[in-house]
């Protein structure tokens, strides 16, 4: 009489685990692949979350617009505090006042034979062609003046602006702000003396114009 086969058994006499099939292939592949990617496409999302919010736009505006400085307030401000005649430049249409401040210069003027510290006022201003250029108001001497603008700078001759004679430096870089000329002026009067100096990118008509418009001026109240 012939036997049956018996499942195998173990020592214990159990029948042996009977073993799995073979996870097919193409789970292996997709779904597998899936779950090993998840982890790279999470970190991807939340990376460009983190790029997202840490972007900027260089300059002043994101959106091309030129900042808004108001240089009347800040001017007769400075009339009031440093001490020294300050002119509002009095400018055609399509000149736009966009920054400004007061600094100072160590050793910056000589009274009595002594070195001072001077104090300076500056705006600067968009032209209607999109340069800038700004003014500086100081009670310093034209040459520390002048060297706090650009320290290369060396004087290359003077222009008449209506009547008042104006020393134009020139800075020895190629480039950049070191190129562009300072036009520097003393005006005195009976509320003391201011040394004005022009200096940008614009153009000669355009650093006249910025002269005129403020040598032409009377100094802002003082008090």
């Amino acid at each position: 009489m012939t036997e049956e086969p018996q499942p195998n058994a173990d020592a214990a006499g159990e029948p042996a685990p009977v073993a799995r099939p073979a996870k097919s292939r193409l789970l292996q592949d997709g779904r597998d692949m899936f779950w090993s990617l998840a982890p790279l496409l999470i970190g991807c999302v939340v990376l460009a979350g983190l790029v997202g919010m840490c972007s900027f736009q260089p300059g002043g505006s994101s959106n091309g617009t030129i900042p808004s400085f108001d240089a009347p307030a800040a001017l007769r401000a400075d009339a009031q505090t440093l001490g020294f005649p300050i002119r509002l430049p009095e400018l055609p249409g399509g000149w736009q006042a966009n920054s400004g401040g007061r600094g100072s210069i160590q050793n910056g003027r000589t009274a009595n034979t002594q070195h001072l510290n001077a104090t300076t006022s500056n705006v600067g201003y968009i032209s209607p062609t999109g340069m800038y250029m700004s003014l500086t108001q100081s009670n310093a001497d034209e040459d520390k003046l002048v060297g706090s603008i650009h320290s290369s700078a060396y004087p290359t001759g003077a222009v008449d602006v209506a009547g008042t004679s104006w020393v134009i430096y020139r800075g020895s870089g190629q480039n950049g702000a070191d190129a562009e000329p300072v036009w520097t002026t003393r005006l005195t009067g009976p509320d003391g003396v201011t040394q004005l100096a022009i200096t940008g990118a614009g153009s000669t008509e355009q650093f006249r114009t910025l002269a005129v418009a403020t040598q032409s001026q009377p100094p802002l109240a003082s008090r």
